[in-house]
Protein backbone atom coordinates (compact mmCIF):
# COMPACT_ATOMS: atom_id res chain seq x y z
CA UNK A 1 0.00 0.00 0.00
CA UNK A 2 0.99 3.68 -0.61
CA UNK A 3 0.31 6.81 1.75
CA UNK A 4 -0.96 9.79 -0.01
CA UNK A 5 -1.28 13.61 1.21
CA UNK A 6 -4.12 15.23 -0.39
CA UNK A 7 -5.08 19.25 0.39
CA UNK A 8 -6.56 21.83 -1.56
CA UNK A 9 -4.81 23.49 -4.44
CA UNK A 10 -3.51 26.77 -3.77
CA UNK A 11 -5.12 29.86 -5.07
CA UNK A 12 -7.89 29.26 -6.32
CA UNK A 13 -10.93 31.99 -6.91
CA UNK A 14 -13.38 32.87 -4.57
CA UNK A 15 -16.01 31.50 -7.37
CA UNK A 16 -14.38 28.30 -7.36
CA UNK A 17 -13.07 27.40 -3.59
CA UNK A 18 -14.86 24.91 -1.90
CA UNK A 19 -13.37 26.32 1.26
CA UNK A 20 -14.57 29.45 1.47
CA UNK A 21 -15.56 30.09 4.22
CA UNK A 22 -13.13 27.97 6.28
CA UNK A 23 -15.39 26.26 9.14
CA UNK A 24 -17.06 22.93 8.91
CA UNK A 25 -13.96 21.78 6.28
CA UNK A 26 -11.22 19.54 6.27
CA UNK A 27 -8.28 20.66 4.88
CA UNK A 28 -5.92 17.75 4.61
CA UNK A 29 -5.85 14.01 4.45
CA UNK A 30 -3.39 11.99 4.53
CA UNK A 31 -4.70 8.21 3.03
CA UNK A 32 -3.04 4.52 2.71
CA UNK A 33 -4.20 2.88 -0.84
CA UNK A 34 -3.10 1.25 -3.63
CA UNK A 35 -3.84 3.92 -6.22
CA UNK A 36 -4.06 7.57 -6.22
CA UNK A 37 -8.43 7.68 -7.79
CA UNK A 38 -9.01 5.73 -4.20
CA UNK A 39 -7.18 7.97 -1.87
CA UNK A 40 -8.97 10.88 -3.15
CA UNK A 41 -12.62 8.66 -2.79
CA UNK A 42 -11.83 7.37 0.17
CA UNK A 43 -10.87 11.58 1.30
CA UNK A 44 -13.92 13.07 -0.40
CA UNK A 45 -15.79 10.15 2.15
CA UNK A 46 -14.73 11.92 4.69
CA UNK A 47 -15.33 15.37 3.58
CA UNK A 48 -16.94 18.01 5.59
CA UNK A 49 -19.06 20.28 3.74
CA UNK A 50 -16.70 21.11 1.03
CA UNK A 51 -18.34 18.13 -0.33
CA UNK A 52 -21.53 17.49 -1.39
CA UNK A 53 -24.74 19.47 -2.11
CA UNK A 54 -23.75 22.79 -0.64
CA UNK A 55 -20.42 22.54 -2.72
CA UNK A 56 -22.55 22.02 -5.83
CA UNK A 57 -24.97 25.02 -5.07
CA UNK A 58 -22.55 27.71 -3.89
CA UNK A 59 -19.42 26.64 -5.69
CA UNK A 60 -20.35 24.99 -8.90
CA UNK A 61 -17.95 22.33 -8.11
CA UNK A 62 -19.67 19.54 -8.56
CA UNK A 63 -19.79 18.99 -5.08
CA UNK A 64 -16.76 16.24 -4.96
CA UNK A 65 -13.42 18.50 -4.98
CA UNK A 66 -11.36 15.61 -3.21
CA UNK A 67 -11.77 13.64 -6.76
CA UNK A 68 -10.87 16.85 -9.08
CA UNK A 69 -7.64 17.35 -9.66
CA UNK A 70 -7.90 20.81 -10.61
CA UNK A 71 -9.63 21.46 -6.89
CA UNK A 72 -7.45 19.33 -4.76
CA UNK A 73 -4.02 17.77 -4.80
CA UNK A 74 -3.10 13.90 -4.22
CA UNK A 75 0.43 13.17 -3.72
CA UNK A 76 2.61 9.64 -2.97
CA UNK A 77 4.19 10.53 0.38
CA UNK A 78 7.66 8.43 0.16
CA UNK A 79 11.07 7.34 2.56
CA UNK A 80 12.72 10.05 0.67
CA UNK A 81 13.08 13.76 1.34
CA UNK A 82 14.17 16.24 4.31
CA UNK A 83 12.68 16.19 7.63
CA UNK A 84 9.74 17.83 7.32
CA UNK A 85 6.18 18.39 9.06
CA UNK A 86 3.75 16.37 7.08
CA UNK A 87 0.67 17.62 7.88
CA UNK A 88 -0.19 19.81 10.21
CA UNK A 89 -3.97 21.03 10.16
CA UNK A 90 -4.94 23.91 12.08
CA UNK A 91 -7.66 26.52 11.72
CA UNK A 92 -8.39 28.91 15.71
CA UNK A 93 -11.58 30.70 15.13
Amino acid sequence: MKLWILRPKENLSEQNNPWIPWYDKAFGFVVRSETEERARQIANSFGGSETGLISMVVYRTGGDPWLDPDLSSCVELTLDGEERMILVDFHPA
